[in-house]
């Protein structure tokens, strides 16, 4: 073989750069390292230090703004974060000095949202009609304990046994876990029976005024949560839990030790505060689950249907309590007189 063929036979054997260079990204780090000293040579001389700085800043400042950006996924037909992280959004939201007159709130607001998506907005509507029904139940749970004296510790044990088995049902059996839904509102209907048939007895319209009451705190603190800033609550769902868990050591240790009016009453008002507190942390909680996904609505109306029977609950204990002090004044009254 002419040894003018040797050259094509070991060419393949040779280490050729056949792939094309790999970019480097540029970085705040590889830009403070060019412009290091021990790196002159790669400069070009024909361009003046003061426009090489100016360049420089120019392309720090679009770099910074890249990396601060979020990366973003579509779903759902909505750009999100990629991760989100619940305690570092609500530190955020803790510390932030823009509050809501700062930022020109007002009636337009009202019809702002923007941060909430088509999606998000008919899961709510779900989630508050299913609500709506809840309440009609547990409605008909205190008429028949008024009408056949059947609630007691028995229906709140039946009513814990029917959440526990709707949480067992799979999501996509959305009829069965709807009946047990308004199952277990049935029996914590009749479970508050007795006292709702107490302030019955007492006056009516004590019961009358407690509900309107409780919609319209109910209605004031979702809207407020649904107004606001996404995540902009969230921060308080660690002060809410060492609340409520203070709230049943307070409960066990009365139960032990005994109490007073005064520590009762106390433990109904700051109860009353938890709760509120719960309205608000638990809606932004609902939307930012179901911005991630999560459209579970029969689980979303049970956790504010809890809320609202907590908060009417205790709304109905102060107002039989201030009904009864002021009863009792009159009785005095009556005597001196």
């Amino acid at each position: 073989m002419p040894r003018r063929f040797l050259p094509l036979l070991f060419s393949f054997h040779t280490n050729q750069p056949t792939d094309r260079p790999r970019v480097r990204r540029t970085t705040l780090y590889s830009l403070r390292l060019a412009s290091h000293p021990s790196h002159h040579r790669y400069r070009n001389p024909s361009i003046h230090p003061k426009q090489r700085k100016k360049k420089k800043r120019k392309r720090e400042k679009s770099i910074r703004k890249r990396e601060q950006r979020p990366r973003q996924l579509c779903v759902r037909g909505e750009a999100r974060p990629l991760r989100f992280d619940r305690r570092r959004a609500g530190m955020d939201a803790f510390y932030s000095t823009s509050s809501a007159a700062a930022s020109g709130w007002g009636y337009d607001s009202l019809k702002n949202f923007r941060e909430i998506s088509p999606a998000v907005q008919s899961h709510l509507k779900l989630v508050y009609l299913t609500l709506c029904f809840a309440l009609a139940s547990s409605a008909v749970g205190a008429y028949l304990h008024i009408a056949l004296n059947i609630g007691g510790m028995l229906t709140m044990l039946a009513c814990i046994g029917t959440i526990a088995w709707m949480f067992s049902v799979p999501v996509y059996e959305e009829r069965k876990r709807f009946g047990l839904l308004m199952g277990a509102a049935l029996l914590e209907g009749a479970s508050v029976g007795p006292l709702i048939e107490l302030a019955i007895d007492f006056d009516p319209s004590i019961l009358v005024t407690g509900f309107v009451g409780t919609a319209i705190a109910f209605g004031c603190f979702s809207g407020a949560a649904i107004i606001a800033k996404r995540r902009e609550y969230l921060y308080l769902g660690g002060l809410l839990s060492s609340g409520l868990s203070i709230l049943l050591w307070l409960q066990f240790a009365t139960s032990i030790f005994g109490h007073s009016s005064g520590s009762f009453m106390f433990e109904v008002y700051f109860g009353l505060l938890i709760f509120l507190g719960y309205m608000v942390y638990d809606t932004q909680e609902i939307i930012e689950r179901a911005h991630h996904g999560d459209m579970d609505y029969i689980k979303h109306a049970l956790t504010l249907f809890t809320d609202f029977v907590a908060v009417l609950v205790r709304i109905l204990i102060i107002m039989l309590k201030n009904a009864g002090d002021k009863s009792e004044d009159k009785k005095k009254r009556k005597r001196r007189s």
